[in-house]
């Protein structure tokens, strides 16, 4: 019997990505309010539509869109990061 080549691994989603990066950040000592996800518009787009999110994980609040307490600036970058110095500027 032929043996079938196993499947893919099927690719992270964006909110488990961040929220390892915002987790390791935390645990390196950097505060929420320090902090800034510059995602890409796809990235922004899936996190809102992200159905395994709980409800206090993602909010909007004064045009302000926050994952895990940490503030989303969508669009204008090529590749998603976390940047841990973000939230002052």
């Amino acid at each position: 019997m032929a043996r079938t080549p196993d499947a893919p691994p099927r690719p992270r989603r964006s909110a488990e990505i961040f929220r390892t990066a915002i987790d390791n950040a935390v645990a390196g000592g950097a505060a929420l309010d320090d902090m800034m996800l510059r995602l890409t518009l796809s990235d922004a787009s899936e996190l809102k539509r992200d159905r395994t999110l709980a409800i206090e994980d993602i909010s909007f609040s004064e045009g302000v869109m926050r994952f895990l307490g940490v503030k989303v600036t969508p669009g204008g970058v090529t590749a998603s990061s976390l940047d841990v110095t973000g939230g002052a500027a």
